[in-house]
C-alpha cells in the first residue's frame, strides 16, 4: 500500500496495483481500475517513486523466503 493525501488532508493508503491512470489537470487525480478518482496532493513524480518503492519491498520480501 502507498499513502496518498486528499486536498483536505485526510491520508489514506491505497492499493497501487489499482491505479489505472494519473492525470495532472491541474489537480492530480488517481483513476482507479474501479472507476474511482481520487485528488490527491502528492505530485504525479511522487506518487511514481510511491509505487517504485512499494514493488522494491515486495520484491526484498520474496527473496528473503
Amino acid at each position: 500500500m502507498i499513502s496518498v493525501t486528499q486536498l483536505n488532508g485526510k491520508q489514506y493508503w491505497i492499493n497501487p496495483h489499482q491505479i489505472e491512470l494519473i492525470e495532472a489537470n491541474p489537480d492530480v487525480t488517481l483513476v482507479m481500475l474501479s472507476g474511482k478518482h481520487l485528488v490527491v496532493r502528492e505530485k504525479p513524480e511522487q506518487v511514481i517513486d510511491s509505487i517504485v518503492e512499494y514493488r522494491r519491498r515486495i520484491g526484498a520480501f520474496k527473496n528473503e523466503e
